[in-house]
């Protein structure tokens, strides 16, 4: 069982799984000078161990690669590590044996995997609308520790659902994704496929979308997650945006709001990372836009660090009660800054120090 002590000024050594990979540069990038949390070994796949990073990766993020990894030397998930807080950006194919055993050795796994969002005793957290369940950490049968973030696009359709969940009570959701090509990693989507042309497919895509927001938006009891009761009806697609997933959502409630309370609700919205003045967190994490034309992934995914969830086009909806456009920026507050902000918030309650105490 897990608790806290009181923090530190020094940074926390962490580790990065995955690190070659897209989520894995991104953990880089958004870590690098944090004041929390410094990188202090990076593990990649066998093949790669005991090579330097700038030697194994093919860098894709679009500022140069951060001196402090450059001449890291790789390590696999089968070696020995120091850090007790890792961060996951592990393909799910390797992700749920490595996770498992980092965590029954000890470790924190702050995970990006789908792999152990739906177990029962694992917290699937976005830190606005549900940090008390972090709180599962002290029933989990490992001596560390696992946290995951949501599905990229989960994400986002959670955090503008929750203020609402909460004050009108939703009851049905029809969501139509347009998922950006960098949410399939790289290379990705063959040019040949997505150039000129949306893919009305991502596999397992929809089954997160309906399970998940339900997990996310559930309530504590008695050491486990009694999901919410809306209902969710999901068609995901691929299209030809770089980054940014971009939702076209309907909405029914039981107590239907007028307009002016819907949007007011979501302007208002914050949560204890707010609260805590996180580090990775923005000051308002949803963002209502009053342009007919927005939120547009080419104008608005890249503001605000990535971390803010774009709301647009708030209007009624003829066969529900209303219905919005949501636009978020899927590899930084979908995947590593989500997961960032996760370990922040644990800091914050206590359940991450130099180390995890048990």
């Amino acid at each position: 069982m897990l608790s806290g002590i009181m923090a530190t000024t020094q940074r926390i050594p962490v580790a990065i799984l995955g690190a070659t990979g897209t989520v894995g540069q991104k953990f880089i990038r958004l870590l690098e000078g944090h004041p929390l949390f410094q990188v202090h070994e990076l593990v990649a796949s066998p093949r790669n161990r005991g090579k330097r990073y700038l030697d194994a990766v093919h860098w894709h993020e679009t500022v140069s690669m951060p001196d402090s990894v450059a001449e890291m030397v790789l390590k696999a998930t089968d070696d020995p590590l120091e850090s007790e807080v890792l961060f996951s950006g592990l393909d799910s194919s390797v992700a749920d044996e490595a996770e498992t055993a980092y965590a029954s050795q000890g470790k924190l796994v702050i995970s990006n995997a789908k792999n152990h969002r739906m177990d029962a005793d694992v917290p699937l957290v976005i830190p606005e609308v549900n940090s008390d369940h972090l709180e599962l950490l002290r029933v989990q049968k490992h001596t560390g520790g696992i946290i995951t973030n949501s599905n990229c696009s989960t994400m986002f359709l959670a955090m503008a659902l929750a203020p609402l969940h909460r004050r009108f009570g939703v009851t049905d959701v029809h969501v139509t994704t347009l998922q950006a090509v960098s949410g399939a990693g790289y290379p990705g989507v063959a040019s040949m496929d997505i150039l000129g042309n949306v893919v009305p497919y991502i596999a397992d895509e929809e089954d997160k979308l309906e399970t998940e927001a339900a997990k996310i938006l559930g309530s504590l009891a008695d050491q486990r997650i009694v999901p919410a009761d809306f209902r969710v009806s999901a068609q995901c697609t691929r299209v030809p945006v770089a980054d940014g997933h971009t939702e076209m959502v309907s909405l029914r409630f039981e107590n239907k709001p007028d307009i002016s309370e819907f949007k007011s609700v979501l302007r208002e919205f914050t949560g204890p990372p707010q609260e805590h003045r996180l580090p990775s967190a923005p000051a308002r994490p949803i963002h209502v836009l009053e342009q007919p034309d927005r939120p547009q992934p080419r104008a608005d995914v890249y503001r605000e660090n990535g971390m803010v969830t774009w709301v647009g086009r708030i209007r009624p909806c003829p066969v529900f009660d209303y219905r919005m456009v949501v636009l978020g920026h899927n590899t930084v507050r979908g995947a590593a800054g989500a997961a960032i902000l996760n370990a922040e918030m644990a800091h914050a309650l206590g359940y991450i120090s130099q180390g995890l105490m048990r």
